[in-house]
């Protein structure tokens, strides 16, 4: 069947200006991005820092993507909030034209609460009321809470739950999951050191924080694979690890934006609490570039 949405999508970070948002350095941003054979965008998701901005910052940034994404790009936006109805409010709010999926991490503020049956209403009442395809989002490392393959494939029976972003790594739930979900069900996977063997288990794409540094990277992985030139997708993907470790894994958020600044996009600072990368940090994130060839 088709997937509309499979490809290779930029989690884009937010751009700051001390602690304001840059709309505008999210523009070049994507103007450049938008001359890669990356397929897509996601705004407001954990890489964007969405968790720290209001609902107007949030909206302003959608719009502004969707003001300069190529028509070719997908757009997709993170949407979640703590309780249901807010979650539906601010999917509710989002441009009419312009957004192909929202993507929804669990509530985790009262975590010991959100058992099978409360993430399972949860998600089904998002997607009865959403006008735009769901995709479902499992974070854990960040929400606390790991979406257990048995609730995916229980909501992935209501016609909006589109799919999964899948960003612990973990390859026995994609095979879990692939194996019993419809054909057309969109499994995305999270983590740049992953991407080759989720493609080869049935993956349709990849939504990677890592590809705001080297887009060109990623989305040559996703190409080659699709082509079945698939001994140069893994050699791809070999190079792609100690980036991916390194930018997102060990320095985080601040580490990808500071790569970004060496790579000639606009990265700039993270919005506080974070903090930036220290100068030993910068030293490594450097040569980790330099050895991949920027």
């Amino acid at each position: 069947m088709n997937k509309p949405l499979e490809g290779l999508y930029v989690a884009l970070a937010t751009p700051f200006v001390g602690e304001e948002i840059a709309p505008d350095k999210l523009r070049e941003n994507v103007r450049r991005l938008n001359g890669t054979a990356v397929n897509g965008y996601l705004v407001l998701g954990s890489t964007g820092e969405s968790v720290s901005l209001t609902d107007e910052e949030s909206l302003e940034l959608v719009r502004t993507v969707i003001e300069e994404a190529a028509p070719d790009k997908k757009i997709l936006v993170g949407t979640a909030r703590e309780s249901t109805k807010a979650t539906i409010d601010f999917t509710e709010s989002l441009p009419v034209r312009g957004v192909s999926a929202v993507l929804v991490r669990p509530p985790s503020y009262f975590k010991s609460k959100m058992t099978h049956e409360a993430l399972k209403a949860h998600y089904m009442a998002v997607a009865e009321a959403s006008r735009y395809p769901v995709l479902v989002y499992n974070m854990p490392q960040n929400t606390g809470i790991f979406l257990e393959p048995r609730l995916v494939l229980e909501i992935a029976a209501h016609p909006n739950i589109a799919g999964l972003k899948e960003s612990g790594g973990s390859l026995a739930c994609l095979a879990e999951v692939v194996r019993e979900v419809h054909a057309g069900f969109h499994y995305f996977l999270g983590a740049g050191s992953v991407v080759y063997p989720g493609l080869e288990m049935g993956a349709c794409g990849a939504i990677l924080a890592v590809a705001n540094a080297v887009p060109e990277m990623c989305a040559d992985l996703f190409r080659l694979f699709k082509e079945g030139r698939k001994d140069d997708a893994r050699n791809l993907q070999l190079d792609i690890v100690p980036l991916n470790k390194t930018l997102v894994e060990v320095y985080g958020i601040a580490g990808l934006k500071y790569a970004q600044d060496l790579r000639g996009f606009y990265g700039g600072p993270t919005r506080r609490p974070l903090l930036p990368v220290d100068t030993k940090g910068r030293a490594e994130i450097a040569a980790v570039l330099k050895k991949a060839g920027f």
